[in-house]
């Protein structure tokens, strides 16, 4: 569905300055997959999603989207395409159902299609009942709501969602994915998106590629990069400190071992296996344990030596 190679974008700022915000990208996603991409502000997430919808044009590189050429095929590319950007993409003036039936006249449906189109989208959607309320009067939630539905008008194989939930309580976008998903799953769509929230990439997508400088410098499934990159901690307290930190530094994958107030931690590749290890090899040694799961911020951490919630 998306192919990329070496694709790039660069901006002149001026005779002197050139930002070069996508180095290279090269990427596969096939039909069907839902893939989130995380990096901090500044990465080129959001203008490699304009780049892939023909927003803005490659300086260098190639890429295909529903198998055309988005530098020489962009209207083909956009028929196939829905893209639910960071701002709101609904005039505020408009009235819900107005809006939604002109995005699918401007899609070529014709004028029965475009109404049946909109009924669908705003029960699917449960905003069949705000469809003659102004684009100006509806909640954060309902609008996010509404730019979906407007991105899903043409009924497209691969949607791009660029931040779909920010700014919204935990209700609005537990709701809103609902949503998206249960779309997805009716339609079999392509879904790629960009999130800030660790926890949607988590729970949400199939494939998760990291995205630091321009450049991808990881991709594979959430549990993968967990486990690979990350791996558990291990935060332990015994009578003999020093002699548990020579059994722990034995355990498969242990690193970052420190000692702090008599308390020893450490990251091993599974937790839940290393600790009775652990604790047969000091009888009596451990008494007290804990394991913390890693998270995709530790995943980033690893990989950059620096948090990525900190710098979204």
């Amino acid at each position: 569905m998306i192919h990329t190679r070496a694709l790039t974008k660069d901006f002149v700022v001026n005779r002197r300055t050139t930002v070069h915000a996508v180095r290279g990208i090269s990427l596969d996603i096939g039909p069907g997959e839902l893939v989130a991409v995380l990096g901090p502000n500044g990465a080129g997430k959001t203008t490699t999603l304009r780049m892939l919808t023909t927003l803005i044009a490659p300086t260098s590189g190639t890429a295909t989207v529903a198998g055309h050429d988005v530098a020489t095929e962009a209207a083909r590319v956009r028929r196939q395409i829905g893209y639910v950007g960071q701002g709101n993409g609904a005039g505020h003036i408009h009235r819900v159902h107005d809006e939604l039936r002109t995005q699918g006249r401007i899609y070529g449906l014709d004028r029965a299609a475009a109404t049946r189109r909109t009924d669908e989208l705003l029960e699917a959607l449960d905003l069949a009942e705000l469809r003659d309320r102004k684009v100006s009067d509806l909640s954060g939630g309902q609008r996010r709501r509404l730019d979906v539905a407007i991105g899903l008008v043409h009924a497209p194989r691969l949607l791009f969602l660029d931040e779909p939930s920010t700014g919204l309580d935990p209700q609005n976008r537990a709701n809103l994915w609902q949503h998206i998903l249960r779309m997805r799953e009716e339609h079999r769509m392509t879904i790629v998106l960009t999130t800030h929230y660790l926890d949607e990439a988590d729970t949400m997508a199939e494939r998760v590629v990291v995205v630091d400088h321009g450049e991808v410098i990881a991709d594979d499934t959430a549990a993968a990069l967990k486990a690979k990159l990350a791996g558990d901690k291990l935060i332990l307290t015994g009578d003999d400190l020093t002699l548990l930190a020579k059994a722990a530094a034995q355990l498969p994958g242990a690193r970052d071992l420190t000692e702090t107030s008599g308390v020893l931690s450490l990251r091993v590749n599974d937790g839940p296996a290393a600790l009775p290890e652990l604790i047969a090899a000091v009888p009596g040694g451990v008494r007290t344990a804990e394991i913390q799961r890693p998270t995709l911020d530790d995943v980033f951490l690893s990989l950059t030596g620096r948090n990525l919630r900190e710098h979204s």
